[in-house]
């Protein structure tokens, strides 16, 4: 019978919450509860930007990756490294996955061809390696002659994603390009340039490994050369 009626006690001194909230005279005030993310003081971080917010394209021109490459030889001692591994992103549309985990073995420098894995179960292929490639991959070659990766750390492991991240993100700033960069931008930059060229949407497929060509036809949509002739003057 006691803690029966400490019980009733107890109701009787806790507040009556309207809508969640406690009365006051001339108002309310809420109960507490989580903060919310726009609450002064609050240690919730923000939220993260959405990439349409921070950018209005997911690509780079090829003047853009021009000034991209020339800011990452002039980055710091791994200049000549950090601008072939750009360089490679950006020729063979590599994910930041795929290249960080290129191996000699999948190099012919005698025959000018490099041997692309694909992740995501994409199509590996084989493609040619152009004169300024071949240059910069015997230069690195000679740099790192130890290593059966091609783009090694300064303890003489692959490089991380992390690491390319940050070293894309410091070439765009000293680039001063007009929005922040990520590494599979030039993955989309590649796209755009082949299909801007003109080169066959299914030769692009094949090129950057997709197994649906929906994710090819994008580029191709992007290409201002299916409305050349649309004006005459």
């Amino acid at each position: 019978m006691a803690k029966a009626s400490g019980k009733q006690a107890a109701r009787a001194l806790a507040p009556t919450l309207v809508n969640g909230k406690v009365p006051l005279r001339g108002g309310t005030l809420k109960a507490p509860g989580r903060r919310s993310r726009s609450t002064p003081g609050s240690s919730i971080p923000p939220r993260r930007l959405s990439n349409a917010a921070r950018r209005k394209r997911e690509y780079l021109t090829p003047d853009e990756v021009e000034k991209l490459l020339q800011a990452a030889g002039k980055l710091g001692r791994h200049g000549q490294r950090d601008r072939t591994l750009l360089l490679l992103a950006y020729r063979h549309g590599l994910r930041v996955s795929e290249l960080v985990a290129l191996r000699w073995d999948q190099v012919d420098l005698k025959a000018g061809v490099l041997h692309v894995a694909r992740v995501k179960n994409g199509l590996a292929s084989t493609h040619p390696i152009r004169g300024p490639e071949l240059r910069a991959l015997r230069e690195l070659r000679r740099d790192y002659p130890n290593s059966p990766y091609l783009f090694v750390s300064e303890l003489g492991g692959p490089m991380t994603p992390a690491t390319v991240r940050k070293l894309i993100t410091r070439a765009g700033e000293k680039a001063h390009l007009p929005f922040p960069i990520h590494p599979h931008m030039l993955r989309h930059s590649t796209g755009y340039k082949l299909a801007n060229d003109g080169h066959d949407t299914r030769a692009i497929q094949q090129y950057l490994g997709h197994r649906n060509i929906t994710h090819t036809v994008r580029y191709t949509e992007l290409s201002p050369e299916r409305f050349k002739g649309f004006w005459k003057d």
